[in-house]
């Protein structure tokens, strides 16, 4: 793998140890996947936050560092909210250790934002920007909704490429690896969580192919980020087009094979029904339309069962009058964590939501049972209105 005379003094550590590490990790990444050089990145989305998935050897680690960050670097979920801990009924010792995450990566320049949708926050992707992005569901929505360029990155990698400025040029960097391999044709007037119902069957079906879908509507914006999260979630997908709307649809040619995705499939996702005793909203992290809907369907109502809405900090302050509406009626907002990282939720039984990454990762992370809902429905059951 070329390097520049530049690169080759930090990975020979003239720049100090912790860049020399940093170096090290990119350049074996590259060599490992068949690089041929380092390319910068317009920002960095750093995952590895939360203490309950990091522990003490992760926080050790950030502390050893010694550097600044040279690009945007923001700060996925951490294990709970930063301000109302305990609300979310987290104990301190966890607390504790988890401020001194946040507050080790604040040290090396990066922002704690703490969300998996740093595209509601912040411009820090374009069409064809070169990023270095951790979550699946931000990776997924970088690729295919924005035309950004990222691979999944993992925790080590997003930091060094966030101190070094760069990384490896290979995968999904490249255009012959975003090329559609499989059309998948979805049968149904869709909407709403509809769509990450699909994301849910198609995430296994698809395996390492990158799909072209065909919708009989048109998707909004939330409605594709549900998509890939459930896709990345189930399957490991990070790019996918939709015919006529994602950027990039129209740059490849259309694949051979195909397969289709029945309504009575989609309708299957429902199914799998428990009772639930907390309604959880915000996987990946609501955005402002999302937020003023919610906001709506609660106007004048009282929740008699918990419901937790999950949102970004900066979001939340910047959208007071919604956040007042929905807090009125009994409903919580939490801010930097979501039900899935944080061990808050692992003292309930059963959990309704409106996501098809949540409906995939709940009972296997967090061990709690877990049925999918619409937005709507979710509504009703926590305020108790029969559907």
């Amino acid at each position: 793998m070329y390097l520049t005379m530049d690169e080759e003094k930090i990975y020979g550590g003239e720049s100090g140890e912790t860049l020399a590490t940093c170096m090290e990790i990119l350049v074996t990444l590259g060599e490992i996947y068949g690089a041929d050089r380092l390319i910068p990145v317009r920002s960095v989305q750093v995952a590895g936050v939360s203490y309950r998935t990091i522990g003490d050897a992760g926080l050790k680690w950030i502390r050893d560092l010694k550097a600044e960050t040279r690009v945007p670097a923001i700060l996925n979920p951490a294990g709970m909210d930063l301000k109302d801990w305990k609300k979310m009924g987290i104990n301190e010792d966890f607390a504790e250790r988890q401020l001194e995450i946040i507050q080790a990566y604040e040290r090396l320049g990066v922002r704690p934002e703490c969300t998996c949708a740093p595209y509601h926050v912040c411009r820090v992707a374009g069409f064809r920007d070169h990023l270095a992005w951790s979550e699946s569901s931000a990776v997924s929505f970088a690729n295919s909704v924005i035309g950004a360029r990222t691979n999944r990155e993992g925790a080590p990698s997003a930091l060094a490429a966030a101190l070094i400025g760069k990384t490896p040029n290979y995968g999904l960097h490249l255009d012959e690896n975003r090329i559609p391999t499989l059309t998948i044709k979805v049968d149904g007037k869709l909407e709403g969580s509809d769509f990450g119902a699909v994301g849910h069957i198609a995430g296994p079906l698809v395996k390492n192919e990158t799909p072209i879908f065909e919708f009989e509507v048109k998707p909004t914006p939330i409605e594709l980020k549900q998509l890939g999260a459930a896709m990345a979630a189930t399957g490991s997908v990070a790019l996918y087009h939709v015919k006529k709307l994602t950027p990039e649809s129209g740059l490849y040619p259309e694949p051979v094979e195909a397969i289709t995705i029945e309504w009575s499939e989609i309708k299957e996702v429902y199914d799998c029904r428990c009772e639930p005793d907390l309604i959880a909203i915000g996987c990946p992290h609501i955005g402002p339309e999302e937020l003023s809907r919610l906001a709506k369907l609660l106007k004048d109502k009282q929740v008699k069962k918990e419901l937790w809405i999950f949102t970004s900090r900066r979001l939340a302050k910047q959208h007071k009058e919604e956040v007042n509406q929905i807090t009125k009626s009994g409903a919580k907002i939490f801010c930097d964590t979501c039900m899935v990282v944080s061990p808050a939720s692992e003292r309930f039984r059963c959990m309704m939501v409106n996501s098809g990454k949540a409906l995939n990762y709940v009972p296997k992370i967090c061990g709690v049972q877990c049925t999918l809902g619409t937005t709507e429905e979710c509504i009703q059951k926590a305020v108790g209105e029969k559907r």
